[in-house]
């Protein structure tokens, strides 16, 4: 069940192919206009944040880092000002107007709910006293402003790809969507998936990779990323009709682990207060961002781009550290208030557009 000579010739053409510079992609899956809306910097803005944690009831308890314990709010303070045109202030009634009676889905893992909590309580911070009903079942998860008959959904899954227990175990289907069926009728699709590609050992949650019924005990990664990525292109052109639902996929969240990546390598994301501020995030463009851009350009139907990725990189300051109650150091989620409200705000200028 090795990985055969064929997958391995493939895998170095496939890298050798993975050469796209991040600003040759637009935001669009196709070159974008004169606006570049991921292209700024991080200033500091005193009337930032967008909302109250503590007042906001749909905040995850991972994500509050305020509550506990985390002391200072300064990673609360900072705005994203794109270099060649203003991003508009999020503007919780102008949304709520505009999308009344509208179904808005985030399809991914655990990051999907991080931008999930955001807008939900983005809206709630502008209509405080709008009845607002949270619901949730098995992977699926709801908030309905009923005086606005807007939705917002999250279904969780880490892959968007299958993953079934079999006979032989836990199996990660990698040509294979069944949950499709449950974002259908949407008007608003934001999808996400990396975080998990990268587990190994006990933290994998899948025993064998399987590729047209043939299993395999592991995968290039980025192999696997790509053929998964590939297979969730194919269910968007034949199941999305852009005259009803837009589709945006979110940019690969980083981690902050690491301070080599940023040129401090004793350092992580533990007790960061500030943005990296440079010009050049030092640890370049990920691989991972390679594949997406590879896959989004072989899709012919519109889906947008919501390439958070560089300006992610910057915020090593606005990670849970060790204030999420669930992980000892947790350098990959973001507070709340935090970056996933950056997320939100370009998802709703280009919405507004």
């Amino acid at each position: 069940m090795g990985l055969p000579l064929v997958h391995a010739l493939f895998l170095t053409l496939f890298l050798l192919c993975l050469q796209t510079k991040a600003e040759d992609f637009g935001a669009t899956g196709k070159l974008a206009g004169t606006c570049n809306l991921f292209s700024g910097k991080w200033v500091y803005d005193a009337s930032y944040p967008l909302y109250d944690p503590s007042t906001c009831p749909f905040v995850d308890p991972q994500f509050n880092c305020q509550k506990h314990g985390r002391s200072d709010k300064l990673y609360q303070k900072y705005r994203w000002m794109p270099f060649s045109c203003p991003l508009p202030r999020f503007n919780g009634l102008n949304f709520l107007e505009k999308y009344r009676g509208k179904k808005i889905m985030f399809v991914g893992d655990s990051l999907s709910l991080n931008q999930f909590n955001s807008l939900a309580c983005m809206l709630h911070a502008w209509v405080p006293k709008s009845r607002s009903i949270f619901s949730q079942r098995d992977a699926l998860s709801k908030v309905a402003f009923e005086n606005y008959g807007l939705e917002l959904y999250l279904y969780r899954t880490a892959y968007l790809v299958d993953l079934d227990r079999e006979k032989v175990g836990r199996v990660l289907k990698l040509d294979s969507i069944k949950n499709g069926d449950s974002w259908m009728g949407m008007d608003v699709l934001v999808f996400n998936t990396w975080h998990w590609w990268t587990h190994t050992g006990s933290s994998q949650p899948w025993d064998y990779v399987q590729v047209n019924n043939k299993l395999f005990k592991d995968m290039n990664r980025f192999l696997a990323y790509y053929k998964g990525l590939t297979t969730w292109a194919k269910w968007v052109q034949r199941n999305v009709n852009p005259a009803k639902t837009k589709v945006f996929f979110l940019g690969i969240s980083p981690v902050h682990y690491q301070g080599k990546d940023w040129n401090q390598p004793t350092k992580s994301c533990m007790s960061e207060t500030q943005p990296f501020f440079g010009l050049k995030y030092p640890a370049g463009t990920p691989m991972a961002w390679r594949v997406v851009s590879k896959v989004l350009n072989q899709i012919t139907k519109p889906v947008y781009f919501l390439d958070v990725t560089t300006l992610s990189q910057y915020r090593k300051d606005a990670h849970p550290e060790g204030y999420s109650g669930v992980m000892a150091v947790d350098c990959s989620h973001w507070c709340l208030p935090g970056l996933p409200d950056t997320w939100n705000e370009l998802l709703g200028a280009v919405l507004s557009d």
